[in-house]
C-alpha cells in the first residue's frame, strides 16, 4: 500500500503516465491507495478460458499510486509496458508478470474512458474484462465462488 493519495500525486502520475485516471479507480484509491484487495472481491469471472483459469482471471491486489520503496505502482507502467512487451497504451492495475491486469487507452484515447483488459505475456492472449473500470469493479467476486 502507498501513502494516502494526494491531488497533486494524481496530477502527476497523470502527467507521467499522459493519461487521464478513471474517476472511479481514483476514488478507490483515495480509500486505500493500493494493496491486498478483500477476498469477497478477488477475482473476474471471464467467459473464455485463461492460462490461470476456466472462468476467472485473479484480483488480489491493486496497484496504488506512489514511490513506496518495493512496491510496485502505477507509476511504474512505462517501465513495466516496455520490459514485458505490453502495447504503450496501456496503465497496468495489478499483476506481477507474465499476467496483467491493465487500463486499455487504445481505443478511448489517452483521455478517455479506458476498458480493462487481461494480458498473458506468455500466451500472447489479450482478453477484454470489462468496459470500463466501474464496470470491472462491479463485475469482481470471490475467488473461492470458483472450482
Amino acid at each position: 500500500m502507498q501513502q494516502q493519495l494526494t491531488d497533486q500525486a494524481v496530477w502527476d502520475a497523470e502527467r507521467l503516465l499522459d493519461v487521464t485516471l478513471p474517476a472511479s479507480l481514483l476514488d478507490l484509491l483515495r480509500v486505500q491507495n493500493g494493496g491486498q484487495v478483500t477476498g469477497a472481491r478477488n477475482a473476474f469471472r471471464t467467459d473464455t478460458p485463461t492460462s490461470w483459469s476456466e472462468d476467472h482471471v485473479p484480483f488480489d491486489h491493486v496497484m496504488g499510486i506512489g514511490n513506496r520503496e518495493s512496491t510496485i505502482s502505477l507509476l511504474d507502467s512505462p517501465c513495466l509496458v516496455e520490459e514485458w512487451g505490453l502495447p504503450p497504451s496501456v496503465v497496468l492495475l495489478a499483476g506481477d508478470g507474465p499476467c496483467w491486469i491493465a487500463l486499455d487507452y487504445r481505443v478511448c484515447g489517452r483521455h478517455g474512458e479506458p476498458s480493462v483488459r487481461w494480458f498473458d505475456v506468455d500466451f500472447s492472449v489479450e482478453l477484454a474484462l470489462a468496459a470500463d473500470f466501474g464496470s470491472f469493479v462491479e463485475g469482481l467476486t470471490a475467488a473461492s465462488d470458483f472450482d
